[in-house]
């Protein structure tokens, strides 16, 4: 999730957690110690596929953050001694760093809460910002500021309504993958892999795509649809051309459970992340190959492929599509890539 959003959620985990000790100094520390994991985003693991990879690793596992508070809790009463007894401030430190980890899973992008285990925990029901999750949080900590005698139980109500609006996003994942499931049986497309996630800054809209051995399958459905049929639209999905793959595409691959695009794009050899992004905005994309002057391959180490900005024309058909305007479906797809080729 965003900084924000984090920040807030540590600071509302400590007013909790502090109950008759809170105050604006403890909602600061949870702040800071909400955002505290994401400072990996400041490692460079030489190229632009480990670093996305392994971001959110060692710093998100609960192996190394449950030690790491107790040995931050230790060095904090030594330096600064304060009201909490050393099991109380441990608890505080520790319930601020883990809600950062585990709300994280909740998105798409992957998280490895069991680092160095290579398991990667991706729930996929909320986006990784949204507003509905984040200021019932923000609210009642400035509350908690305004009215310190009821700091903890104003930030336990904000928390609480989060948490149920966290809770219902998973619900409706369920709901989505319910329709999408029954959709699919005895069709074309059943048994194939399917990625389902929202479309940003909602729980109402999802993005579902099925993936194919050459082509992959994109569509919306709302919640709100009166019609609850998806109306996916093919795609080419490519193929990598080459006998062997390089380590980074295969670590690539591994990330994201082989959902990708290939593309041979000026002379490189593409691979485009098909989970994080929608429409024509996939923002994690690769170059791993450069064609040579005799028209063989050479490996190199990635980078990055310049993505368009996003374009703010699809914003009010996004809208639209929530409330269950079916019949925008194919406007929002990139009329290049997106021909009428719907599979229901």
């Amino acid at each position: 999730m965003d900084s924000v959003t984090q920040a807030a959620l540590g600071a509302a985990v400590a007013g909790v957690v502090a109950g008759k000790h809170c105050s604006p100094k403890v909602l600061l520390a949870g702040a800071a110690l909400g955002t505290l994991p994401d400072m990996d985003v400041f490692i460079h693991y030489g190229d632009p596929v480990s670093d996305m990879v392994k971001h959110r690793g060692f710093s998100h596992s609960i192996f190394v953050l449950l030690p790491f508070s107790w040995l931050l809790a230790l060095a904090w009463q030594r330096i600064k001694p304060t009201s909490f007894t050393f099991m109380h401030l441990w608890l505080l430190i520790a319930a601020c760093l883990l809600t950062h980890p585990i709300l994280d899973s909740f998105t798409s992008y992957g998280t490895q809460l069991l680092w160095p285990l290579s398991a990667s925990i991706a729930v996929s029901s909320i986006f990784i910002i949204d507003p509905l999750y984040t200021v019932p949080l923000l609210l009642m900590v400035i509350a908690s500021l305004l009215w310190r005698s009821k700091g903890a139980k104003l930030c336990g109500i904000g928390l609480g309504i989060s948490s149920l609006y966290l809770a219902w996003s998973v619900s409706a994942l369920s709901m989505i993958e319910n329709r999408v499931e029954q959709q699919l049986v005895g069709t074309e497309l059943e048994g194939k892999p399917v990625f389902i996630a929202p479309t940003p800054l909602n729980t109402v809209l999802w993005r579902v795509v099925v993936l194919g051995e050459d082509t992959y399958w994109e569509g919306l459905s709302s919640l709100l649809d009166k019609n609850p049929t998806i109306d996916f639209i093919a795609k080419e999905r490519g193929e990598w051309p080459l006998a062997d793959k390089p380590d980074h595409l295969q670590m690539l691959e591994a990330f994201t459970d082989d959902f990708v695009k290939y593309q041979q794009i000026d002379g490189t050899l593409t691979a485009t992340d098909l989970r994080l992004g929608m429409v024509d905005y996939l923002p994690f994309g690769f170059r791993f190959a450069q064609q040579q002057a005799d028209n063989s391959w050479q490996f190199m180490l990635p980078t990055t492929i310049e993505q368009p900005n996003v374009r703010i024309k699809h914003v009010p058909a996004l809208w639209l599509r929530l409330l269950g305007n079916q019949a925008i479906d194919a406007n929002l797809c990139h009329q290049a890539e997106c021909p009428k080729n719907q599979t229901s």
